[in-house]
């Protein structure tokens, strides 16, 4: 039987040599999907306000993980017992006292997670310095067995998305068709959504990330529907627009021809050197073209991984090329308030030449 050495304690050691070049001798490491990817531990916090644990990569390799007695079992079977630490309501105190004792007694946050309240308290106990961009770089590139989750993952968007027209039917509201995703998802094998569905009707669907609710689905109309599901922990997102019923109108059969031609020009250019920039630029002037550009209202896509939206952005500001192991959406739209909108989106890996659609 072969066996699969877990992946966490070489991404530590990479993020090691990270904090060497940045000049910090250690990390609390305290985004969800940040400290489960570097340690195996809870990918989900329990809700915005709350926090399963935090972790700390250090330069002399005594790495430690902090979480509460909820958690006390399921992180034992995945850490040393002397590396852990169970906190009570003094959580702040037993961090910087348990740090102490391992002779870390300044270390570096992650700024964009730590709230101005939790940073004041932590400071209380410890010296904190403030870093962006420690750990996300790192899962820029996708391992081998990433990529093997994600193409499950993606199989399984695929199966969803094949049983839209048993979904769209009339009479259903966005809300039900919504409700009727979710199950195939979980039927065909994802342990949850990765983000909340999106279906929306006629109107509805010029707005990029529309609440689905009570609009009726009708003969004759067009839904966007923007679903993902997670599958071994790493996510999908795709997305399709349709019309239900067999007369779309010339209007609606030009927009998503023009996405979709988009979509295309995208695809066939993505490749590792090519800047994030101009990914986007290659759909964007496929619009301009058609005089529409001023409708495409958002990037051309995002970095899909343990979290739906990652680096890196496809946008016309972004700094940086793709790179092989990069898994990306390629998702051009065009948007009318007054009538409705069109997003094609497809998840691409970029490969050692270009890329392949996942």
């Amino acid at each position: 039987m072969i066996t699969t050495i877990p992946p966490y304690a070489a991404r530590r050691d990479r993020l090691r040599q990270r904090l060497a070049e940045m000049g910090h001798t250690a990390l609390l490491v305290t985004h969800a999907a940040n400290r489960y990817y570097l340690s195996g531990f809870e990918l989900h916090d329990p809700q915005c306000n709350e926090s399963a644990g935090w972790l700390c990569v250090a330069a002399n390799g005594r790495d430690a993980l902090f979480t509460d007695a909820r958690y006390r079992d399921a992180a034992l079977r995945l850490w040393p017992a002397k590396d852990l630490c169970i906190y009570g309501s003094n959580r702040f105190a037993a961090i910087a006292a348990f740090l102490a004792q391992r002779g870390i007694t300044h270390a570096a946050f992650e700024a964009t997670d730590i709230s101005f309240d939790t940073h004041a308290k932590l400071a209380e106990h410890m010296g904190l310095a403030p870093v962006t961009g420690a750990v996300e770089p790192l899962r820029l590139i996708k391992d081998a067995d990433e990529i093997a989750r994600m193409r499950r993952s993606a199989a399984v968007n695929h199966a969803v998305m094949q049983r839209l027209p048993d979904v769209l039917t009339p009479g259903r509201t966005e809300a039900q068709a919504a409700w009727e995703i979710e199950k195939l998802f979980r039927e065909f094998g994802a342990s949850e959504l990765a983000f909340s569905s999106i279906v929306a009707v006629d109107a509805n669907a010029a707005l990029p990330h529309a609440i689905p609710g009570e609009t009726v689905i009708t003969d004759e109309c067009m839904v966007l529907i923007d679903v993902g599901g997670r599958r071994d922990d790493y996510c999908s997102d795709q997305t399709r627009t349709v019309w239900v019923g067999k007369n779309p109108p010339e209007r609606f059969r030009t927009m998503l021809a023009q996405v979709k031609e988009a979509q295309a020009a995208a695809l066939a250019e993505l490749r590792p050197g090519l800047p994030f920039r101009d990914a986007y630029a290659l759909a964007r002037n496929v619009f301009v073209k058609a005089g529409v550009a001023d409708r495409f209202t958002h990037s051309l896509g995002h970095g899909v991984g343990l979290e739906t939206h990652e680096g890196p952005s496809l946008n016309p500001s972004a700094r940086g090329e793709l790179e092989p192991g990069m898994v990306v959406t390629v998702e051009p739209g065009l948007y009318y308030p007054d009538w409705g909108g069109a997003r094609w989106e497809h998840m691409a890996l970029i490969t050692e030449n270009g890329c392949e659609t996942l």
